[in-house]
């Protein structure tokens, strides 16, 4: 069962990665173009949003339920965080994922509220761009 959802975790970055990295780009071409906020705009923000919560929610069990390297630091967190490997599985992977969530999750939802469509893409490009960022900072990437 691990192994089926690390799988499937792993291979949803890809998805959320390239989504991220469009939405950011039509939200960029809308802001610096003048377009307006169309359906499609939309639909981007919300599967690109979706697509993270749905990462999460894998990445929460694993975390919780699975991982046999949380299972281990639980039992012994003062050891845990003197090693940097698993210190970064344990803390700052979930840790700086959750706030890339948030961040996504806090666009969307500003540029929602909005019928500004510049001030739509604005939000979108920005906290899009802050979610992917912090995202490309703790991506296992020897574990490609």
């Amino acid at each position: 069962m691990y192994e089926v959802f690390l799988s499937i975790h792993s291979w949803l970055r890809w998805i959320i990665l390239l989504a991220s990295i469009a939405v950011i780009l039509k939200s960029l071409a809308g802001l610096f173009g003048g377009g307006e906020y169309k359906k499609l705009d939309n639909i981007l923000a919300a599967s690109f949003v979706g697509t993270m919560h749905l990462q999460l929610l894998i990445g929460l069990v694993l975390y919780i339920f699975l991982s046999p390297v949380t299972t281990s630091v639980f039992q012994n967190m003062s050891e845990a965080m003197s090693t940097p490997a698993i210190r970064y599985w344990a803390v700052e992977h979930i840790l700086v994922m959750v706030l890339a969530v948030i961040a996504a999750q806090a666009g969307r939802s500003i540029s929602k509220k909005s019928d500004d469509s510049v001030v739509k893409f604005r939000f979108q490009a920005i906290f899009f761009g802050i979610s992917l960022f912090l995202m490309l900072t703790r991506i296992p990437w020897d574990r490609l």
